[in-house]
């Protein structure tokens, strides 16, 4: 119990419970107030109602016929006090067995309530309280004419009770709700906290309870999940990124010690100078590598100093092509480049025009020797709301099963690793479609490849 009254459900419950309360008790007594004044006019128009009458009896008949019509009313079910006392307040007749001593000096309204006694009630134990209307009549005798105030102090007695009857079964219900929801939230709370240790003590593959009640719980469940889902992703690319460094990098770093040691040895300087020259290359490839590595890095990341600036793919298109066609044509490969619409979307031209130079330097490199005609076509086209960069060749292809592996780093799906090449051109192209807002596709059926750049149409297309 203490731990639930400790929770933020409860807290608030009790704010709107006291709150409630507060309320409903202003609500109630300005009722009742507002009741019993109601009812005090009622009962005084009705007691000068009665006056009227009997001054106009006794202005009639004297005072005979006032005695005689203020007996018979006094014998009515529910009547009003009546009364005729003498000059000195002595009682002579009416329904009033004794008053409050000075409830008859004033003439008029009584300032307040008074305490009566009636003929039969109890042997004179009972005592009510009343207001009147006393007027002293033309030979000094004195009329009293009231009204018992009992019925609004019942009213404001039921209202009462009714008023503490209701807070305390609010306050029982509150109770009840604070203890079954403030245990429910506890026992979510626990889940939450015991998967949280888990993960916290190395178990990346736990997530948090979602009990599929859509409320606040399962919000943040999801979105938590959702970080952990991103943090896992991150830390598996890390370590492949580790494991792959270690591996591809560990041959060109010992071709570059053994291609220095044979140098050293061999004592000729032309063997000298084609060792550095194959070693500067080399280097080269291994800084392009590292950039590779850190660009895509950085662009997964989110985190990119790139400008965004609308962008004419046509524009890159054109360019790539131009720039990749001497180097088509010497190892026979037809590149062409067909159904270029024109399209302008808001990105980075430098990063675009790098992925899709890897796109088609692999299209290139992998078609080349395969068919008679080797041919790889770059198209630009818009498809409903995005926008399409494709580069379709005639290739080995890549199996079904082996396309979503490709565009991870290092991979390479040559087993011999013949071309030349790192296995990052995929894996920064997908990067920079991340970046984009868009996705990296590739398709095909039999022989040939398509990789296609889709990107959000945007503004500007």
């Amino acid at each position: 119990m203490p731990a639930i009254m400790r929770t933020t459900a409860a807290r608030l419950s009790a704010l709107y419970l006291l709150l409630f309360a507060i309320c409903a008790v202003v609500l109630v007594v300005y009722v009742t107030s507002l009741s019993v004044r109601m009812m005090t006019v009622q009962t005084r128009e009705t007691i000068a109602d009665e006056v009227r009458g009997l001054v106009s009896a006794y202005q009639r008949g004297g005072l005979p016929t006032l005695v005689r019509v203020l007996e018979t009313r006094s014998r009515q079910p529910g009547a009003n006090l009546y009364l005729i006392a003498d000059p000195n307040g002595l009682i002579l007749t009416g329904n009033v067995e004794s008053l409050q001593p000075g409830a008859l000096d004033t003439i008029g309204w009584t300032e307040r309530p008074f305490f009566y006694r009636r003929y039969g009630d109890g042997g004179g134990r009972e005592r009510h309280s009343a207001m009147a209307h006393v007027i002293r009549l033309p030979n000094q005798m004195i009329l009293l004419v009231g009204r018992d105030l009992g019925e609004p102090e019942r009213f404001r007695e039921v209202v009462r009770n009714a008023l503490v009857a209701a807070l305390g079964m609010m306050g029982f219900g509150a109770v009840l709700i604070w203890y079954f929801v403030g245990r429910r939230a506890l026992r979510r709370i626990d889940s939450v906290s015991e998967a949280s240790r888990q993960i916290m003590g190395g178990d990346l593959s736990r997530r948090l309870p979602v009990s599929g009640a859509g409320d606040e719980f399962d919000r943040l469940s999801e979105n938590l999940n959702a970080m952990l889902e991103r943090i896992a992703a991150l830390n598996e690319g890390l370590k492949q990124v580790s494991a792959n460094i270690a591996h591809d990098l560990k041959t060109p770093l010992t071709r570059l010690r053994n291609r220095a040691e044979a140098a050293l040895g061999s004592g000729d300087e032309a063997a000298c100078r084609e060792a550095l020259e194959a070693t500067i290359a080399e280097s080269d490839q291994l800084i392009r590598t590292f950039n590779a590595i850190l660009m895509i890095s950085r662009l997964e990341a989110g985190h990119s100093a790139e400008a965004i600036k609308p962008v004419d793919l046509a524009a890159i298109v054109a360019d790539v092509v131009e720039l990749y066609e001497p180097a088509a044509e010497e190892m026979g490969v037809a590149l062409t480049a067909r159904t270029v619409e024109p399209a302008t979307i808001d990105g980075n031209r430098e990063l675009i025009g790098q992925a899709l130079s890897n796109i088609v330097d692999n299209a290139i490199k992998y078609s080349a020797g395969v068919h008679e005609r080797p041919a790889v076509a770059v198209s630009l086209e818009r498809k409903g709301g995005t926008v399409r960069l494709t580069v379709v060749d005639n290739g080995p292809g890549i199996p079904q099963a082996e396309r979503k592996r490709v565009t991870e780093r290092f991979v390479r799906l040559e087993a011999s690793r013949t071309q030349p090449g790192s296995g990052l051109g995929l894996s920064l192209a997908k990067a920079v479609m991340t970046f984009h807002g868009g996705e990296l596709e590739l398709s095909g059926n039999g022989e040939g490849l398509s990789v296609a750049m889709v990107f959000p149409a945007g503004k500007n297309a």
